[in-house]
């Protein structure tokens, strides 16, 4: 992730600059001819998965292509104090595939994994995300063929509400769990937590992101964050 992040900022500050100078950006090609002398250059970027830099660089003249299609806005520097981090591999030589309950990915080989379903179809790719909690998830792009789901019958009117959660048109009650209401102690506990060893940091003039016990509680606030997030998901996926 760390490896990906470097190669899109140093492309994107050569790309700015190019545009300064002449008036024309570069291109992925021009980017990705400049890979091998900058590993020989900086030597840790051959540890990772080589597929994954080339991909950065590919995200790179994506974003740049619909900047200048005025699709977005033009791509910015990527940091490290991001919430999410991602990187994305390409499939080639079965270097992606399922063994079990492991999944074989490139350079880290095979990782134990809760596989949430089956993959069907040609593996394309896989994105690699950690969230705020330092939980890991695995994203993996297939080209299989969709079938139709059949049509139902009959529709229901479903009215949302503050009290309830949803009242169907045939007399349905949902109730409303306010799941955040009943974590809000722990979360407030947390976070106060968090706020005292943060000003303990600043006083030691210590970097946040330096402060072992300051990135610990923030996974814990993250955590519980989460654990909401994830009741509510759960909740209304029941329900549909």
């Amino acid at each position: 992730m760390g490896c990906s992040r470097f190669v899109f900022n140093h492309s994107l500050a050569k790309w700015k600059d190019a545009y300064k100078e002449t008036g024309k950006g570069l291109t992925y090609n021009s980017c990705s001819a400049e890979l091998p002398q900058l590993k020989k250059e900086l030597v840790w970027l051959k540890e990772v998965d080589s597929t994954a830099i080339q991909s950065s660089l590919k995200n790179l003249a994506d974003s740049y292509s619909r900047f200048f299609k005025k699709q977005n806005r033009a791509p910015r520097f990527k940091s490290k104090k991001n919430k999410v981090q991602s990187y994305t591999t390409k499939h080639t030589n079965g270097n992606i595939a399922i063994v079990g309950n492991k999944m074989k990915l490139p350079k880290l080989g095979l990782v134990r994994f809760a596989k949430s379903r089956d993959i069907e179809g040609r593996i394309l790719n896989a994105t690699v995300r950690r969230n705020p909690s330092g939980k890991y998830f695995v994203s993996v792009l297939v080209e299989t063929e969709v079938h139709e789901l059949p049509k139902t019958g009959s529709s229901i009117g479903v009215d949302v509400g503050l009290k309830n959660f949803a009242i169907l048109s045939n007399g349905t009650e949902y109730e409303n769990p306010k799941w955040f209401r009943k974590l809000e102690e722990k979360l407030v506990k947390a976070q106060r937590i968090l706020s005292r060893r943060q000003e303990l940091a600043f006083k030691r003039k210590c970097k946040l992101d330096e402060a072992k016990n300051v990135q610990k509680q923030k996974r814990k606030v993250a955590r519980l964050h989460e654990k909401v997030t994830n009741a509510r998901t759960d909740y209304l996926h029941k329900i549909t």
